[in-house]
């Protein structure tokens, strides 16, 4: 079973709140599909700079055909939860339909529900009102046809070997929809292990790219979004294995991994 993380980054959408208009952002070309996503479940962790164990996470993919069905899922301790289903075509090329990405609880200040429809252009998002009351609201917007929301980790995963830098286009709610750019670039290899077996991991950077007046003026007020690393493994099956960013703007660092689980009666380590 290979553990893709077929719905996004997790880290990406709320670290650029800050954004103070929507500046044009350059069409990409689509990225061709090298590996097909099929149905799976995979286990992940979320953990705190300290180490420490924050939420678990679910990945839940099912193919039918062409198209694709991923929610990925993650309950904190605290009772927050992060939640984002992406439904995408894999004819060719990889194609957004739509994507629902949902943020709440403590450990989210600026709580998300945002959803994107890219066969009607529209874009909706949730928000609670200075009465504390539910409100939607419904933009009808120019989306790209290689939007990348829910579909950053499957684009990783397809890069072919040597290509120094991948440019997609991604939307936010800021709390009005914003799209901006990401700068994908290849860092070479980084050493794991795997049961104490040596193991080589395709280390790849992030940038998010505000572009315009705001690409300016954010590096100069301390605003520029830390660039966010992912670690996947190549070969027949490329697979995420690791991410490292923040869950929104100011946030701390946290670090995305797969896991496995923990037995009751299994043995202490080392023994």
């Amino acid at each position: 079973m290979d553990y893709h993380l077929a719905h996004r980054l997790q880290l990406l959408p709320l670290v650029i709140l800050f954004i103070c208009a929507c500046q044009p952002v350059a069409q990409a070309d689509p990225i061709p599909v090298r590996y097909t996503r099929g149905t799976i479940h995979g286990l992940l962790e979320l953990r705190a700079e300290d180490g420490h164990v924050v939420a678990s996470g679910d990945l839940v993919q099912v193919a039918h055909g062409s198209q694709v069905t991923a929610q990925l899922t993650f309950h904190f301790k605290d009772g927050s939860i992060d939640d984002e289903t992406t439904v995408f075509s894999q004819r060719g090329t990889f194609k957004l339909i739509t994507d629902h990405h949902l943020q709440k609880g403590p450990s989210f200040p600026q709580p998300i529900d945002l959803f994107i429809d890219c066969r009607s252009s529209k874009v909706t998002i949730g928000s609670t009102g200075k009465d504390g009351k539910e409100q939607l609201k419904t933009t009808q917007l120019h989306l790209p046809p290689d939007l990348a929301n829910g579909l950053v980790s499957a684009i990783i995963e397809n890069l072919r070997p040597g290509t120094a830098e991948t440019k997609v286009p991604m939307l936010a709610a800021t709390p009005s929809p914003r799209l901006f750019t990401l700068s994908i670039a290849s860092r070479g290899e980084d050493a794991f292990s795997v049961a104490g077996a040596p193991r080589k991991a395709n280390h790849y950077e992030i940038k998010i790219v505000l572009g315009g007046i705001a690409g300016v003026v954010a590096p100069m007020i301390g605003k520029q979004p830390p660039n966010i690393q992912v670690w996947t493994i190549g070969g027949l099956a490329p697979t995420f294995i690791r991410e490292q960013g923040q869950l929104y703007q100011d946030s701390p660092m946290y670090t995305i991994e797969l896991t496995g689980p923990t037995w009751p009666d299994a043995p202490a380590s080392g023994k």
